[in-house]
């Protein structure tokens, strides 16, 4: 050891480190010895070896912090040291027993303690030279899934087919697709950069899937509303035509059914701020009173209308929609109405000026509201704000007006009136707020 050896170590530890590596060891021992509590032949690791083990890990690396040879061949021959035995003991036949029942008596074969004594002794390199949160975040990151283990194995077992892919597909989406796109203009049509159509695709998945993974997993058997809300956030329209067609279903509460379409339409409003925000706060900034006063009309209406009817909030659901948000041909379609929109947005503009604008958002409403809102909210063809946040409610009252006539075609006139009549109600109300805004910018 070299003179300076000492000072180097004393310069590596610090009281506060120190303590957090021995109290984080200890709490990985304590989760860790509660998880094989039921065995009759525990693992080696707990609430003693596991502190240990995080101070010979630290020491190790403090000895040589240059080099970290003594940490690497401390790692190998714990490693090596954790083969041996699990290998003695899968061969051995310690846990022999004739009760093939009893839990405590199984051969725990997997690799969760080899893996737990592992993170144990890295923890103590990991706390010498990094934020403390790093270390706290990994200790309590492995407790969690040490203590979820039955609820884990549920939640796995309650996984459709296709589950996977799908987390799969979105992670592509925001995580391959869109860093590989250039932010650059590729046309003289249009301002809009393929990174930001992507980025649009994005926002609008991630805020479809969020409402999915909800409706899937948090919320499935929660009602019709808590399902309608949830809709809104995904697709008012889809709601809409799903809850038109249960309608039609003797048998179903009519009250609560009416509500529950009025409720998404309201829930649509919200939506479009917060797309909206995600890329023009100025433009959110108009739009936040109109859209605000708008979602709490629908909201006031949705209530009184399940409150005269009786309805109650207590039945299982299928209101949300059916089809996972995140398949590849809708991603697609999105982002080609998109591109459509923002070279519609700008031609429109120059051609017609704002009347072309306007009578664009009237067309977009009838299929999907979405694209066009996201293109006035990137800034296609440099638009007066006043004039976006006009299209954006033209475009959303165009929307209420098709969901009214579905409601009116598919439920028929007795259970549809009502929310048609609500429907249309807010078409009117945004059109006169969009003609207010752009009187009195």
């Amino acid at each position: 050891m070299t003179p300076e050896m000492p000072e180097i170590i004393f310069s590596t530890f610090d009281f506060e480190r120190i303590g957090a590596l021995l109290a984080l060891g200890f709490f990985f021992g304590l989760a860790f010895e509660e998880y094989f509590s039921r065995n009759r032949v525990k693992p080696p690791g707990g609430v003693r070896t596991f502190p240990l083990l995080a101070l010979i890990g630290a020491l190790l690396y403090a000895l040589d912090p240059d080099r970290k040879f003594l940490l690497i061949a401390g790692l190998v021959i714990l490693g090596l040291w954790l083969a041996i035995y699990y290998r003695e003991r899968l061969t051995s036949g310690l846990l022999a027993t004739d009760d093939k029942d009893d839990e405590s008596t199984q051969l725990d074969g997997g690799i969760m303690a080899p893996v737990c004594n592992l993170i144990a002794f890295l923890l103590g390199p990991i706390t010498l030279t990094s934020p403390l949160w790093l270390p706290i975040s990994v200790t309590v990151f492995a407790v969690l899934l040490i203590s979820a283990r039955e609820r884990l194995h549920n939640f796995a077992a309650t996984l459709r087919d296709g589950e996977i892919v799908t987390l799969a597909k979105f992670l592509i989406i925001i995580g391959i697709v869109l860093p590989l796109l250039p932010d650059t203009p590729v046309t003289s049509l249009t301002d809009i950069t393929p990174y930001q159509v992507w980025l649009a695709v994005v926002a609008v998945s991630t805020l479809s899937y969020a409402s999915y993974l909800v409706q899937r997993f948090v919320a499935p058997n929660h009602g019709v509303f808590i399902s309608a809300a949830l809709g809104g956030l995904y697709s008012s329209t889809a709601t809409t035509v799903i809850l038109s067609r249960r309608a039609t279903d003797a048998t179903q509460d009519a009250s609560a059914l009416q509500s529950a379409i009025v409720l998404a339409t309201s829930i649509m409003f919200l939506r479009i701020l917060v797309v909206v925000g995600v890329f023009n706060l100025e433009l959110a900034g108009i739009l936040l009173l109109p859209l605000g006063v708008l979602c709490a009309l629908g909201l006031a209406t949705s209530y009184a209308i399940r409150q005269m009817g009786g309805a109650r909030d207590g039945s299982k659901s299928d209101a949300s929609p059916p089809a996972n948000p995140l398949e590849v041909t809708t991603a697609i379609t999105f982002a080609g109405l998109f591109i459509i929109l923002s070279v519609g947005v700008a031609w429109a503009k120059a051609q017609f000026g704002e009347e072309g604008l306007f009578l664009l958002g009237a067309l977009a409403g009838v299929t999907d509201v979405d694209p066009f809102v996201l293109s006035l909210a990137q800034g296609a063809g440099a638009l007066n704000l006043h004039a976006a946040a006009t299209a954006i409610l033209v475009a959303a009252s165009s929307n209420n007006m098709l969901k009214a006539a579905y409601t009116l075609t598919i439920s028929g006139r007795q259970r549809g009136l009502k929310p048609a009549l609500t429907l249309f109600a807010l078409a009117a109300t945004g059109l006169v707020t969009a003609y207010v805004i752009l009187q009195h910018p």
